[in-house]
């Protein structure tokens, strides 16, 4: 079965001639990255040799030497198998977990499935794709919106 891979970050464009590159970082820090091995880019595997700074990280991989082809690699995702992620606290979770999950209200009837995870600074919101196609954005709240084991308990007064 195929194993669900997690975005950490994407390739913003080449970094000096040697073939570095810069970064923009998806994961909450920079050791998320740090720790891996190994990532996925499109179709291929890199070896990450080291990565640098923190605004604006910069990434040295063992198949890339050069400046052309550390910009042949702008706009692509690095990825790692969800099973290379640190395991999780109590009360904790990847915003990769949660999409797929299904929606019920508090009297467990379906509302939708979760479509997408945002974080525009103020916390998580769940985009949830109801029934009907359309989708509502809600926030993941105590009250609003639970997890409760595999699924999302929301308060239907929540959806649009």
């Amino acid at each position: 079965m195929f194993e669900k891979e997690v975005v950490l970050a994407a390739v913003a464009g080449a970094h000096g001639i040697g073939g570095e590159v810069r970064l923009k970082l998806f994961a909450q820090s920079l050791d998320s990255l740090r720790v891996q091995k190994k990532v996925r880019a499109g179709e291929r595997e890199l070896t990450l040799l080291s990565i640098k700074g923190a605004r604006t990280p910069i990434a040295r991989f063992a198949e890339i030497s050069d400046r052309n082809a550390a910009e042949a690699l702008r706009g692509t995702l690095l990825s790692v198998p969800r099973s290379a992620l640190p395991p999780l606290g109590e009360d904790e979770y990847y915003h990769t977990d949660l999409i797929g999950l299904p929606c019920v209200g508090p009297d467990s009837q379906p509302l939708g499935t979760v479509a997408a995870v945002e974080n525009f600074g103020a916390g998580d919101i769940l985009e949830i794709e109801k029934s009907d196609g359309r989708r509502s954005m809600v926030p993941f709240r105590p009250g609003i919106a639970d997890l409760d084991g595999d699924l999302i308990r929301l308060d239907p007064a929540f959806l649009a």
